[in-house]
């Protein structure tokens, strides 16, 4: 008997398949950027607030290049953005570190943080769109 939970995932294993794939090679990227800068306590996250705003960026990218310049293979988006940008860019982590740097008395480093993530991240997503949309010759 096929219940309306079987009906709802039957097919989905080749983007389960990409989404996890991607996820794999996002979290490695990301790990690799938190060796090279490592949180220190009390200061400024640099390597989180990095990794979101180049992350929301390229997510900018993706998204204009395969919604309005090219067609994309049905498993692009599932790979590209919900695996490997998915799992490079670390908003847990963002609110993680925000939290212990105001748990920790610094209230100033962690407003600082928050609103460069939250502009940063938004900005680069919204610059990334435009300047591809223009570099792809799509008219807006």
């Amino acid at each position: 008997m096929v219940g309306p939970r079987t009906a709802v995932l039957r097919g989905q294993g080749p983007a389960v398949a990409a989404v996890a794939a991607g996820g794999v090679l996002g979290a490695l990227a990301r790990w690799a950027v938190g060796l090279q800068l490592p949180p220190v306590a009390g200061a400024f996250p640099w390597g989180t607030l990095g990794i979101n705003v180049v992350g929301s960026l390229l997510m900018g990218v993706l998204v204009v290049v395969v919604t309005e310049v090219r067609d994309a293979h049905p498993l692009v988006r599932p790979f590209l953005g919900t695996g490997v940008l998915g799992g490079f860019t670390t908003f847990s982590t963002f609110a993680v570190d925000a939290e212990t740097l105001l748990d920790g008395g610094h209230r100033a480093t962690a407003l600082a943080y928050l609103a460069a993530t939250i502009v940063g991240a938004v900005g680069a997503c919204a610059i990334a769109m435009t300047v591809t949309r223009r570099l792809g010759g799509v008219p807006r």
